[in-house]
């Protein structure tokens, strides 16, 4: 009963693992039109998610990809 319950318990957190993973973005600012890497996706009318909306799983990969992106580039 007690290996079952661990076992449930496991499996539980195992799932709900991707939930807590780090998410970044790149975001523009309307009004200065500058691009920024941020942990949380923008709720705010003046911030946009920029390029294909890709979220990334660490931080480096968003600064890469913020390189790459056309709007940020310039």
């Amino acid at each position: 009963m007690k290996k079952s319950i661990i076992l449930l318990t496991a499996g539980t957190l195992l799932a709900a693992s991707p939930a807590f993973a780090a998410q970044y973005y790149v975001v523009q600012d309307s009004s200065t039109k500058k691009c920024t890497v941020v942990s949380e996706k923008p709720t705010t009318t003046t911030t946009t998610v920029v390029g294909d909306g890709t979220v990334y799983t660490t931080q480096e990969q968003a600064t890469s990809a913020m390189s790459k992106v056309k709007v940020c580039s310039k």
